[in-house]
């Protein structure tokens, strides 16, 4: 594994949990593994690595870009991973609030259903 992979995992199992972040990998076909590597290496590695921006900002960006692209799926992996990052419910809420006005309704209405999916299956992990 070359060192932007390997830094790319750190960040992937630090967001999503050392289970998650592998069965990814892992679970990858021959197809997918490309995706996979590329994805770990450059989005992770090496974006998510850059000085500049913390995680928190990251992740907070990441969220509104992927409302306005209607992202429904990744929007509910990165509530749970800007959760990790330091996000708090409360600014997620806000988030989706303030992009009725920039990304609409619609689209907002597609964040606050991956969010709140994303929060109700936290909730029951952990009780």
């Amino acid at each position: 594994m070359d060192d932007l992979f390997e830094k790319g995992m750190t960040v992937r199992r630090e967001m999503w949990g050392p289970e998650l972040a592998e069965l990814a990998v892992k679970n990858a076909t021959e197809f997918a593994k490309p995706f996979h590597d590329i994805m770990t290496r450059y989005c992770f590695g090496e974006t998510w690595n850059r000085p500049g921006l913390g995680r928190r900002d990251r992740s907070l960006a990441t969220i509104s870009m992927l409302i306005a692209l209607g992202k429904e799926v990744e929007i509910k992996m990165h509530v749970k991973g800007g959760l990790a990052n330091g996000l708090t419910v409360e600014e997620i809420r806000e988030v989706v609030l303030h992009s009725m006005i920039y990304c609409g309704v619609p689209a907002s209405a597609t964040a606050l259903r991956a969010a709140d999916a994303a929060l109700a299956e936290i909730a029951e992990a952990t009780s």
